[in-house]
């Protein structure tokens, strides 16, 4: 996909538990690094993972429970990197699992650290049953001046057999960009 544009690919993911078409699972890698790493494949983007200065706990209750009172409390949780010169980009594939009907408060963080006016955002989620929640309301109120094109939505568990969803969405909302 050359469209001639600087694309980043910003992400949030979580390895270690995580729940799996009906159980717990280990994972080594998080679902939705695992697509941005695909999207970026297939685009040649720029990845950046953005991650909390307190990691989630690796067990999955855990890290649920303190995602759910990060939501209730509307926190913004402090990011370990921030991307340089987002200026530059003018395309950003806005990557993250689906947390209590919308994405991580990091994603949060994330989106209120740069100016998003003009910009091209194409979300991407994981899930496990959920959709893609609030997620795209929430962007849209977090960032009202960007153009928020369709959502790629893909079940957690089905994330290593994604390329032709990827590439069919890619494909999609290429003449949109």
């Amino acid at each position: 996909m050359n469209t001639g544009r600087k694309i980043l690919i910003a992400y949030f993911s979580r390895k270690g538990e995580n729940y799996v078409s009906g159980k717990i699972r280990q994972l080594s890698k998080g679902n939705t690094e695992v697509v941005a790493e695909k999207i970026r494949e297939f685009t040649g983007g720029e990845l950046f993972e953005i991650k909390a200065i307190n990691a989630y706990p690796d067990n999955y209750e855990k890290a649920t429970e303190i995602a759910r009172q990060e939501l209730l409390e509307n926190a913004r949780p402090v990011l370990t990197d921030s991307v340089k010169n987002m200026e530059q980009y003018d395309t950003i594939f806005l990557g993250y699992p689906i947390w209590w009907d919308t994405f991580p408060m990091p994603v949060f963080t994330f989106l209120e650290s740069y100016n998003f006016a003009g910009k091209t955002i194409l979300p991407f989620c994981t899930h496990e049953g959920s959709g893609k929640g609030t997620s795209i309301q929430d962007i849209k109120r977090l960032c009202p001046e960007a153009n928020v094109l369709p959502c790629l939505v893909i079940r957690g568990g089905s994330v290593e057999k994604s390329d032709s969803l990827i590439h069919a969405w890619l494909e999609k909302i290429k003449p949109l960009l």
